[in-house]
C-alpha cells in the first residue's frame, strides 16, 4: 500500500470517526431533550415512543398522555432547532471559506433583517390571524425578495463582487433595521410590541409539525448543495487564482454558495425568528478540532449546529421554570463569550 493510500484511508476512518461521535452526540441530545420538561419522562420512554411511532417493534407504550406530549408538544420543537441549528452552522461555515474571513455569518446578505421585516409586517397588520404558517412564509418570501435585490445590486456593479455584496448587505441590513424600529416605534399596543419583540429574539414556542415540514426540504437541499461543493470551497480558501488554476468557475460557483446558504439562512430565520451566533461559534470550534477541510467541516458543522441549538433551547425551557426564555437569548449569552475566547486563541489563524 502506498504512502498516499495509506493517508487516504486514514483520513476517511478520521472522518468516520468524528461524524459517528458527533451523530450520537446528536441522538442522545435529542432524546434527553425530549424527556425534559414540566412533565418528565424517561429517555428510554422517550425512545420507545418515538421507535413505536416510526413503526420499529422496540418496546411498547402504553400511555397516551406521554405520546402526546413527545410527540405533538416536544418532538417537532426540538427537531426544528436541530434544523434551523444544521442550516445556520453550515451556512457559516461555507461564508466563512468564501469570504476568506471567520467573522462572516449568514446574516451578511441580508436575509435576516429581510426575514425580520417581513415578519414584524405580519405581526404588524395581524396577518397571522389568517393561519399560524403566514407568519414564517411572510417572513421567507421578505428574506427571499432581500437576498434577490442585494445580490442583484453587487451583480450589476464592476467591483470585486464579494466585497460589493458584503458593503451591499451591510447597507440593506441598515436601511431594513431602520424600517423595523419604525413598525416597533408605531405599534398600536403593547401587546402588539410584545410579539414583535418576542419574534426579533429568536424562539421556538408553539412550533408544530407543519414548521418543521415548511423548514425541512429548502434545509435539506441546500445543506446537501453546500456539502457536494466542499472541494471548491476548499479551492476558494487558496484565492480566486489558484481555485481559476484547478478548474474551478469561481465566479458562478461562489454565487451558487451564496445562494444556497440565503436559502438555509432564510428558511430558518423564517421559522425561529434571528438567532446569533450559531453560524459565528460551530464553525470557528471545529476547526480547532478538525480543521479546515470543507468536505468534513460542513457535515460536521451540520450535526453539531444541530446539537449545540437542541442544547440551548433545553435551557431555555429548563432553567427558569414556570418562565421559558427566548433561544436567542441563551445563544447570545453562550455564544458571545464562547466566539470571544475562540477569537482570541485563534487570533493568528487568519488575518483580521
Amino acid at each position: 500500500m502506498t504512502d498516499a493510500r495509506a493517508r487516504a484511508l486514514a483520513a476517511r476512518g478520521r472522518f468516520l470517526a468524528s461524524m459517528g461521535v458527533l451523530a450520537i452526540v446528536l441522538f442522545i441530545v435529542t432524546i434527553v431533550a425530549t424527556a425534559l420538561g414540566p412533565v418528565s419522562i424517561a429517555p428510554l420512554r422517550v425512545w420507545n415512543i418515538i421507535a413505536a411511532e416510526l413503526g420499529l417493534p422496540i418496546g411498547s407504550v402504553d400511555s397516551q398522555r406521554d405520546v402526546a406530549v413527545v410527540m405533538q408538544l416536544r418532538l417537532p420543537r426540538i427537531l426544528l432547532a436541530a434544523i434551523c441549528g444544521a442550516a445556520l452552522a453550515v451556512a457559516g461555515a461555507a461564508l466563512q471559506a468564501v469570504f476568506r474571513n471567520p467573522l462572516a455569518e449568514p446574516g451578511v446578505t441580508g436575509v435576516s433583517s429581510g426575514a425580520s421585516l417581513g415578519a414584524v409586517a405580519v405581526l404588524y397588520w395581524n396577518l397571522d390571524a389568517w393561519h399560524p404558517l403566514v407568519l414564517p412564509l411572510g417572513a421567507f418570501f421578505a428574506a427571499a425578495a432581500t437576498v434577490a435585490v442585494v445580490y442583484g445590486i453587487a451583480a450589476g456593479t464592476n467591483r470585486s463582487s464579494v466585497a460589493t455584496l458584503v458593503l451591499v448587505g451591510l447597507a440593506i441590513n441598515a436601511f431594513l433595521s431602520g424600517i423595523v424600529s419604525a413598525f416597533v416605534a408605531n405599534a398600536r399596543n403593547e401587546q402588539e410590541i410584545r410579539s414583535i419583540i418576542f419574534w426579533l429574539q429568536g424562539g421556538l414556542e408553539a412550533r408544530t409539525w407543519e414548521h418543521v415540514r415548511l423548514a425541512l426540504a429548502p434545509v435539506l437541499v441546500g445543506v446537501a448543495g453546500l456539502i457536494a461543493v466542499g472541494r471548491d470551497l476548499n479551492l476558494l480558501l487558496l484565492g480566486d487564482d489558484l481555485a481559476t488554476s484547478a478548474g474551478v468557475a469561481v465566479r458562478p460557483v461562489r454565487w451558487l454558495i451564496l445562494g444556497l446558504c440565503a436559502l438555509v439562512t432564510g428558511a430558518a430565520v423564517a421559522v425561529t425568528g434571528v438567532i446569533s451566533f450559531v453560524g459565528l461559534v460551530i464553525p470557528h470550534a471545529l476547526r480547532l478540532v478538525i480543521g479546515t477541510d470543507s468536505r468534513v467541516l460542513l457535515p460536521a458543522s451540520a450535526l453539531a449546529g444541530a446539537s449545540f441549538l437542541v442544547i440551548c433551547d433545553t435551557i431555555a425551557r429548563m432553567a427558569f421554570q414556570p418562565v421559558t426564555l427566548q433561544v436567542g437569548v441563551v445563544t447570545s449569552l453562550i455564544g458571545g463569550p464562547l466566539f470571544l475566547a475562540l477569537v482570541i486563541r485563534t487570533r493568528k489563524e487568519f488575518a483580521l
